[in-house]
């Protein structure tokens, strides 16, 4: 006897495989990326206008509280460089099997945190 198909997923229940979280949060960092866009090209306009709004940037950057968004936003332009790397790798049929694909969506993780971390420590 077959079970009935469910009239509704409950995501919070599904356990994705770590392929899907990788492509998941590459859609995510890009349309984070995107959101932020106005505020990169703030903090880029502050620092390169005159001595004083350098100042003003430099003050603005020494929040504690915009530290952990802009490197947030590092991590999320890492990610998306990374997972898109990943990406064009798959359209040109690398490492298209499971173990591979599996290897390559940890190895966007890995690299991606690990990057964040090292530009962190030397940015903060």
């Amino acid at each position: 006897m077959s079970k009935p198909r469910p009239k509704h997923l409950d995501l919070t229940k599904i356990r994705f495989p770590v392929t899907a979280i990788v492509s998941g949060m590459h859609r995510i960092s890009g349309a984070v990326l995107f959101l932020f866009i106005p505020l990169l090209l703030w903090l880029l306009q502050q620092s390169l206008a005159t001595a004083q709004s350098f100042e003003a940037f430099r003050s603005a950057v020494s929040n504690p509280l915009l530290k952990l968004v802009l490197l947030g936003l590092l991590w999320a332009y890492l990610h998306h460089v990374c997972a898109g790397i990943r990406h064009l790798a798959l359209d040109l049929n690398w490492s298209t099997d499971l173990g591979p694909a599996r290897a390559t969506s940890k190895a966007v993780l890995i690299v991606s945190i690990g990057l964040t971390l090292v530009a962190g420590a030397m940015l903060w």
